[in-house]
């Protein structure tokens, strides 16, 4: 396949911009905030993220200073990690919130690698220990994953047989979005499950949320995200499968695809939705 063709490969192949302009943006009207792809683009909003943190935190004073989606924090030898959202407020508090959505996962030891990434990335040469800052990891799962029948289950700290809280600078509060306790945590996580663009109960973040899915500006914003990915997949799995054979190629295709997008953070939903269109254009094809 010639050089030239990569980086629009799609639209090429099928001849037409508008059906791949849709191919790329549709779904986009269902997606919630549980999928982590949307999420990230949603809350890479500084009042947006800041509407979230403030309700999950109890305390609407908190102000959002930066705000940074999709961070990724490299290692040499070790694994890295990939935060959903990392934020910064004005007294210097670190936020990460994570979706998870798997209930088969060790999220005690996930959280505790969370805690201690963001922890290492913030400990500057020459500083001392006690200008670490607060680190607040908030784990938001769509399933009871502790059978708490809560929504909300922050974890405490103690010495053994004492009331004497252990205060290290690491906080993790565990939100429960499949429970709904009539709190404004819980109506936060129903919101979260539906992501009406019509819904505006809460405020910023609706307002982003209605930006993204129906006005012009969020739109364009949603397919070029969906650009960058589809593209990015596409172009490593032509460049893995070219000279293979034909149908060899597209099985290399497909799974340098798979795994350009699990980089990017794009969910397991999106993923199967995008390759199920891939078949059907293909079948058309024939």
């Amino acid at each position: 396949m010639d050089e030239t063709r990569h980086s629009d490969i799609y639209a090429r192949e099928t001849d037409s911009r508008i059906r791949h302009r849709e191919f790329l943006l549709q779904g986009v009207e269902d997606l919630t905030l549980l999928d982590d792809t949307f999420m990230k683009i949603a809350l890479n909003d500084i009042e947006a993220c800041q509407h979230v943190i403030r309700i999950l935190m109890d305390d609407p004073s908190i102000e959002i200073v930066e705000v940074r989606s999709h961070y990724r924090i490299s290692k040499l030898v070790s694994k890295d990690a990939v935060l959903d959202i990392l934020a910064e407020d004005t007294q210097g508090r670190v936020y990460n919130l994570e979706i998870q959505r798997k209930t088969t996962l060790d999220h005690a030891r996930r959280t505790r690698r969370y805690n201690a990434m963001v922890d290492a990335e913030y400990l500057e040469k020459g500083k001392e220990y006690n200008e670490m800052p607060e680190v607040y990891v908030i784990y938001i799962s769509e399933t009871d994953i502790w059978k708490t029948q809560m929504t909300e289950s922050p974890v405490e700290k103690h010495f053994k047989g004492q009331m004497t809280e252990y205060d290290d600078g690491q906080h993790t509060i565990y939100i429960n979005a499949a429970i709904n306790d009539g709190s404004p945590k819980a109506a936060l996580m129903q919101y979260f499950k539906t992501c009406h663009p019509d819904d505006m109960s809460q405020g910023a973040l609706s307002r982003r949320v209605r930006y993204l899915k129906r006005e012009e500006g969020g739109i364009e914003e949603m397919g070029e995200y969906s650009e960058r990915i589809f593209n990015g997949g596409r172009e490593e799995g032509l460049r893995e499968g070219r000279l293979e054979g034909h149908r060899e190629g597209r099985r290399e295709e497909r799974q340098a695809m798979i795994r350009i997008m699990k980089t990017q953070g794009v969910d397991e939903k999106t993923i199967e939705k995008i390759l199920e269109n891939l078949r059907e254009e293909e079948i058309v094809s024939v």
